[in-house]
């Protein structure tokens, strides 16, 4: 399925494409030796794919380590090369240096809370039976790196039948050249291709349509529809990770009970 135009308002920055709809068929078939990783779980209610958004872990934890640790030096350049006697004090240069301290320190936060606090996976479960998507999602607000309402975990509810799949493509930073390539989710208006909502599905547009198609494919057919996976599904609360200081801290998966209960069982 392919638009020449967007069909959602609006629709996702660096809109390619639109997915296959609820109700339509998939566009491709999912292969399992393509996907990073099998489904979580399946069964004849629900079926559980993996959504880690945050893929950088290891190495954002000890840059942002390396910023907040160097941030408070920002303040004390100045005085490491103080005006001759005869030369007036540059307040310019310094107050340049206590405002790149201040974005060092800020940026450091961000991207500690964003590497340590974001939880191990934020999975996506679709029960068949109550036609029903619960999401596990990490909220996080750049703006206010030290707040704590606008940071955690929220587990969300949509109706099947009101998401939509984009695939995406922006460029990257600083004009490499090259783009980064994503499929998102939007939750519309009912009966509406209005949107009230969005949150990142995968990283690569390939994977993404895959794991579309498998949802589909489960909530239209059933788990008979899906491919075989040669591997077990990948156990993201305890799998090892001794050598991954940002993954090592990072909260496990723990779902609501309440939601919990529901997501994995029929009406």
């Amino acid at each position: 399925m392919a638009f020449t135009e967007p069909l959602l308002d609006p629709h996702a920055p660096g809109w390619k494409r639109d997915l296959p709809m609820p109700d339509q068929a998939p566009s491709t078939e999912p292969y399992p030796p393509v996907l990073s990783n099998p489904p979580n779980h399946v069964n004849s209610i629900y079926l559980e794919l993996p959504r880690s958004t945050y893929t950088m872990r290891g190495l954002c934890a000890w840059l942002a380590i390396a910023i907040l640790v160097s941030s408070p030096y920002l303040l004390i350049l100045p005085f490491l090369f103080p005006p001759a006697p005869w030369e007036s004090i540059d307040f310019g240069f310094i107050l340049i240096c206590v405002i790149l301290s201040i974005i060092a320190f800020w940026s450091g936060i961000y991207a500690w809370r964003m590497t340590v606090l974001s939880p191990r996976d934020e999975p996506i479960r679709f029960n068949r039976l109550r036609r029903k998507v619960y999401v596990y999602r990490y909220h996080h607000d750049g703006l206010r790196p030290f707040s704590r309402t606008a940071w955690g975990v929220r587990t969300e509810v949509y109706d099947w039948d009101d998401l939509r799949a984009e695939a995406c493509s922006v460029y990257g930073p600083m004009g490499t050249g090259g783009s980064i390539q994503s499929v998102s989710i939007a939750v519309v208006k009912p009966g509406t291709n209005q949107v009230i909502d969005r949150f990142p599905f995968a990283h690569s547009i390939q994977e993404g349509e895959m794991y579309w198609a498998m949802a589909l494919l489960f909530m239209q057919q059933g788990p008979h529809a899906l491919p075989h996976f040669p591997r077990p599904p990948r156990d993201w609360n305890n799998e090892d990770v001794s050598f991954n200081l940002a993954r090592r801290l990072a909260p496990k998966v723990q779902w609501p009970a309440d939601i919990d209960l529901e997501s994995r069982t029929a009406p």
